[in-house]
């Protein structure tokens, strides 16, 4: 059984926020459906993720398990569209989400897939009191959406271990990514539901390198990830305009 809590539970938790992908959780896993530019976005992502998390340990990011015995935890893990691919690669992975059907639907598509994945209704800050630490605490397109980024911030480094890494992707807040990822993406091309982004959330890398310092963690790779229309793929490139993700390393303590 899930724990039970009020949104307002966490400073964090928008309740707004989880009420509108608690929604789309029964859409999660359909590639064409309202979450399509995740499921595109995904390959990108998991192999920024593979590729950094392998290098913690020396691995070769192509072998077949080159995650095997890291602890990942996945914030704001949805339908575990990165939990997944991650616990293949051999990682033994935790998700958490403020909304309790997403992560009815992704315990479902686990066991579909046979896959044992530790998904739980929690928050971050409920997970940091509780005195859990991971190798390593990923916060994918999720700081955009939290109420009160200081304090998620706080909890996403309580929960990595000294040493431990940070990977987080979000989006950039100027002129051009108001007029891709709002105006273009939610109202011309219907790529996500109007309403999904606000842009006053978006977070510039300046302010996301100087908010995780005061936390203890060093932010130490910046890419760009930019759409390519011609070949309908994602791409990491040195664009930080629109989206970007993040490689940060906390301090041993």
């Amino acid at each position: 059984m899930t724990e039970s809590f009020s949104p307002g539970h966490s400073e964090s938790v928008d309740a707004q926020e989880v009420a509108r992908f608690d929604r789309l959780a029964e859409r999660w896993w359909d590639p064409t459906g309202p979450l399509k530019p995740l499921h595109a976005l995904n390959p990108t992502r998991i192999e920024f993720i593979r590729d950094r998390l392998a290098a913690l340990s020396g691995r070769d990011p192509l072998a077949e398990r080159p995650l095997e015995g890291l602890r990942v935890l996945d914030v704001g893990c949805g339908g575990g569209l990165v939990c997944e691919p991650l616990t293949r690669l051999g990682a033994t992975v935790s998700g958490i989400d403020a909304a309790e059907r997403n992560i009815e639907a992704a315990k479902a598509h686990a066991h579909a897939t046979g896959l044992a994945i530790d998904y739980r209704h929690e928050t971050a800050e409920g997970l940091a009191a509780k005195g859990e630490r991971f190798d390593a605490v990923l916060a994918l397109e999720i700081v955009e959406h939290v109420a009160d980024l200081e304090a998620f911030l706080g909890a996403l480094s309580t929960l990595t271990r000294p040493n431990g890494v940070l990977i987080i992707a979000t989006l950039n807040r100027t002129a051009r990514s108001f007029a891709l990822a709002i105006v273009g993406a939610e109202y011309l091309l219907g790529w996500l539901p109007r309403g999904t982004h606000h842009w006053s959330r978006f977070v510039r890398p300046a302010e996301l390198v100087r908010a995780l310092r005061r936390h203890g963690v060093a932010v130490e790779e910046l890419v760009g990830v930019s759409y390519r229309a011609l070949t309908g793929r994602w791409e990491r490139t040195r664009d930080l305009s629109v989206n970007y993700m993040g490689f940060a390393r906390k301090s041993g303590e």
